[in-house]
């Protein structure tokens, strides 16, 4: 039987009220709904919780409950989710979840809608809010805080604290005992068995320390693979005498082992010198494979057709062009307007209000013959 934690998909699905939960201030501290069997289950589930960030875990509660972490990972409170059903107490607990007790907050039961807390851990109030039938079969909101400092009053000191170790087993070598990627990291963080607050100014503390390097830390090469029950890297001999295609013009020397991206170990374990070994994958010679050529053959001559074919179009195109705006110029006909003012007449001597006569000169001049149209205005309308 294994234990499998419901996520994202059974909280969408409706069949877990709340993801797991955990917190940056509450090392290694995990909330979580889950189920053992075979396989996952959308039976009711059961809720988890787990001190050592996830490697063991013990069930704490029965069914489907909200959760939340407060005080810094010294608090946990749980309330019962019903759909069906008014609820009217809390749950908390001081010791992981190991123990629980039962507080009655109100004396009217109402449908739990959830938990609400301010942003972080730090706090020690909560608030749980839902709504009950009024007497017109109304809904009413309510909402409850409860200050659990006037229960945790007494103020955490130096022997309450524990240094604990994360990704410890207790089991290896302790030089390595909780090394991951090259460091281990050690957390005072509160005991399990002390009922006290960590208050609004705990602050965690951390230190760190470099590992010697081992085995763990490096990652089989290209050509080399780890046996299941081996940590050694050793020479995939199907590859032996197989040109690559990465051996091409280069002389790739390895020891079979490649350190992890990211770790940060320092002396211990340095990968024996197996480069010959290594020299058998890239073939007897650099010379390039028959499969090589005959692949890069083909592209070569198709990238030069699609070069020479793309400039030949742009050759083309720009004459044409050149050769249609030439034509234009030499046909397009060339305008000229000019407003000449003339004497006046005797026939509109008698008439001081009206306008000046005009001629409009319209003159147009296409390829070698010219046409002069001349029009005297006159006080008369033009019909």
């Amino acid at each position: 039987c294994n234990l499998h934690i419901h996520g994202e998909h059974s909280h969408f699905s409706g069949i877990t009220p709340m993801l797991p939960l955990s917190e940056p201030t509450a090392i290694g501290l995990i909330i979580a709904h889950g189920s053992v069997g075979d396989s996952i289950s959308a039976v009711r589930p059961d809720v988890f919780v787990s001190g050592d960030g996830g490697y063991s875990w013990s069930g704490t509660l029965r069914g489907p409950h909200h959760y939340s972490i407060l005080d810094s990972g010294g608090l946990i409170l749980a309330v019962e989710a019903h759909r069906d059903r008014q609820i009217s107490s809390i749950k908390f607990s001081t010791d992981e979840g190991q123990c629980w007790k039962i507080f009655n907050f109100t004396d009217h039961p109402i449908f739990l809608a959830g938990l609400a807390s301010e942003p972080g851990t730090k706090t020690m109030n909560i608030s749980i809010f839902g709504y009950r039938p009024d007497d017109d079969d109304q809904p009413m909101w309510v909402a409850v805080t409860i200050d659990f400092g006037h229960l945790l009053t007494r103020q955490c000191n130096k022997e309450d604290y524990v240094e604990w170790l994360a990704h410890a087993d207790y089991d290896s070598d302790p030089e390595t005992d909780g090394c991951l990627l090259g460091y281990k990291e050690t957390f005072r963080r509160l005991k399990a068995t002390s009922a006290c607050r960590n208050g609004r100014g705990y602050v965690l503390s951390r230190q760190q320390s470099l590992c010697q390097c081992t085995q763990e830390d490096y990652m089989c090469d290209y050509g080399f693979y780890r046996h299941s029950n081996s940590s050694n890297c050793t020479p995939q001999f199907k590859l032996l005498n197989q040109t690559q295609d990465f051996c091409l013009n280069v002389d790739l020397q390895s020891t079979g082992y490649r350190r992890i991206p990211g770790d940060k170990c320092i002396g211990g374990f340095h990968p024996p010198k197996i480069e010959e070994a290594f020299k058998k994958l890239c073939g007897k010679d650099n010379s390039p494979s028959p499969h090589s050529e005959k692949s890069l053959g083909p592209m070569v001559v198709v990238a030069a057709c699609i070069c020479i074919g793309v400039i030949g179009l742009i050759i083309t195109s720009a004459l044409i062009i050149s050769s249609r705006r030439i034509n234009c110029r030499q046909r397009s006909p060339a305008y000229r307007f000019s407003v000449l003012q003339l004497q006046d007449d005797d026939q509109s001597a008698n008439h001081e209000s009206s306008p000046r006569p005009l001629a409009l000169v319209f003159q147009v001049k296409e390829e070698e013959s010219q046409l002069i149209m001349t029009n005297k205005l006159h006080n008369e309308p033009i019909k």
